[in-house]
């Protein structure tokens, strides 16, 4: 991929699918902000934390117990890939190329033609930061901006 800088945008996800490859931490911690978001999501995983078996057991996701294929990326607006398997994640990310959707890639940042910031809101404001592929230090900055913005919204109170 490019060494240019991200384009941050706002993506309005309501009603558009949404495809999440694995069913474990990443996948766990990116599905509320999704719901949120209003995205109609398809996981496709074998197996899934209990968290995400109860959002399909409550119909919140639709959840495809297999592996990775070929052609489920169709339609798809947005591409979380996030399992351990090296050969699905590049084979998932070949197909959002050719179909000209974004693809963040838990695995490989290199790779993706999309990242996700981490996020914080405070009264509607939201806040995505990142910090040149470290999650890490976009967490700290992240939690610094949040900190701020609460301190100045108890300021004007």
């Amino acid at each position: 991929m490019s060494t240019a800088e991200p384009y941050l945008s706002g993506l309005q996800l309501a009603g558009r699918r949404v495809v999440v490859l694995g069913g474990g931490s990443v996948a766990q911690r990116r599905l509320p902000r999704l719901l949120e978001a209003g995205a109609d999501i398809r996981l496709v995983s074998p197996a899934v934390t209990p968290a995400i078996a109860e959002l399909a057991r409550t119909r919140q996701i639709v959840w495809h117990r297999r592996r990775y294929a070929i052609g489920d990326l169709a339609e798809a607006w947005y591409v979380l890939v996030a399992t351990d398997d090296e050969t699905s994640n590049r084979a998932a990310s070949v197909e959002a190329e050719a179909n000209r959707t974004f693809c963040v890639r838990a695995d490989r940042a290199d790779q993706a033609t999309a990242w996700t910031p981490a996020t914080g809101q405070v009264d509607g404001v939201q806040v995505g930061v990142l910090a040149g592929g470290d999650p890490r230090r976009s967490r700290q900055v992240r939690d610094l901006l949040v900190d701020r913005l609460h301190r100045l919204r108890r300021l004007a109170a």
